[in-house]
């Protein structure tokens, strides 16, 4: 890029200098009046240019930014000097983009973990970070790394999908999609499942902006991602422990904290921990609810609560008592090899005391057929409601 080939290391460490040298935030009119007094002839346009490369390396993601620009850019991983990588949507490419040495890359890391408030050093080498613009920033260093510093970079878009161009992409097909805006309708409590980076969180924020203008939805998340189109909104986010280990907020106690907000739709961006716990006792008392969770397939989501019960000190038979009345469908994503990202199961939740997920409708990602597995008379039956007399 001609902004990279106008920035060398000599005018980079002037201009970081005169910049860091003084008080205040680092911006493009302080970086524009530091390129100016280094006396290098840029022209309008060189400066402009350089200006955007310089700030991109002294507050933004440095070699990155110009990956982050693109719109279908969804995740970036650094690897090592010569290893970056990109998704668009397309499954993983190589990104064109190299680092000067391993120690460029700690020092970018370092510098986007302190952005984000936390430290990354060797007391501390494995940090998770969200940052302004929408950035989420993981970064491991070694020993943890055997493979040298490591970045991931999740972008998130505040463009929401709806469900008219999920349609139109095949991510959903139109009998999904009924299935999808009953559920809604009716206030039906749902968990999304799936692998990282089958889509789940774009996949809520678009479920939830279907949800009636009149309902307050209340967001408790990790790290703030969903962006629903919505006019009643809430977020809570987690807050992690200083130094000393203290001051951190987790999901569980923000989950308790969102139930006296008078939530009409209690999300969980992620279920993967004791909050479990919290969220099934909300939706066992008259609170419509949704998340997402890590799952293989909707059938071992029974599994994955289990296993997130027990963190919580719920026995096998209370988690799945819980669970079965507490949660009326799971809908599972999954990527196909050519990197699309698909509405493969809507799964009923049977009761009856006992967690049975099984599938409802089953479609084949190769041909995109659908079929209507042994769970579909629950689900129906449980969608009647909003479907009347024009039942799929």
């Amino acid at each position: 890029m001609r902004s990279a080939r106008l920035v060398d290391a000599e005018l980079l460490d002037t201009v970081r200098q005169r910049v860091l040298s003084e008080p205040g935030p680092v911006t493009p009119a302080r970086i524009a009046a530091a390129v100016h007094e280094s006396g290098r002839l840029l022209g309008t346009a060189g400066t402009l240019a350089a200006v955007e490369a310089i700030t991109a390396e002294l507050s933004g993601l440095g070699p990155l930014q110009a990956l982050a620009k693109d719109p279908s850019v969804t995740d970036i991983f650094v690897n090592g000097p010569e290893d970056v990588w990109l998704d668009r949507g397309n499954g993983l490419e190589p990104a064109g983009v190299r680092f000067g040495s391993e120690e460029a890359i700690r020092a970018l890391a370092v510098r986007l973990v302190a952005a984000g408030g936390r430290r990354l050093d060797d007391s501390s080498p494995c940090v998770d970070v969200r940052l302004a613009g929408g950035y989420r920033v993981h970064a491991v260093l070694p020993p943890v790394s055997a493979n040298g510093p490591l970045i991931s970079v999740r972008i998130r878009r505040e463009r929401v999908f709806g469900l008219d161009e999920l349609e139109r992409s095949r991510m959903v097909l139109a009998e999904q999609r009924s299935v999808l805006e009953a559920l809604v309708a009716q206030r039906t409590s749902y968990l999304v499942s799936g692998a990282t980076g089958s889509g789940k969180t774009t996949f809520l924020s678009t479920l939830l902006g279907l949800s009636a203008p009149s309902e307050r939805l209340v967001l408790v998340e990790d790290a703030a991602e969903l962006n629903p189109e919505h006019g009643h909104v809430v977020g809570l986010e987690v807050r992690h422990g200083n130094v000393e280990g203290t001051g951190g907020v987790d999901l569980a106690e923000l989950v308790r904290q969102a139930l006296r907000m008078r939530p009409d739709r209690l999300i969980v961006g992620e279920c993967r921990g004791a909050e479990v716990r919290e969220l099934l006792a909300a939706l066992n008392t008259g609170h419509s609810g949704a998340g997402t969770i890590h799952a293989n397939s909707a059938e071992s989501v029974a599994a994955r609560l289990a296993a997130l019960g027990a963190l919580a000190g719920l026995s096998p038979e209370a988690l799945a008592l819980q669970s079965a009345h507490a949660l009326g469908v799971v809908l599972h994503l999954e990527r196909t090899r050519s990197g699309r990202r698909l509405v493969t199961i809507a799964a009923a939740v049977e009761r009856g005391g006992r967690l049975h997920i099984e599938p409802a409708l089953v479609r084949d990602g190769e041909t995109d057929r659908l079929d209507r597995g042994p769970g579909w008379p629950v689900l129906a039956g449980r969608l009647a409601g909003a479907w009347g007399e024009d039942r799929p």
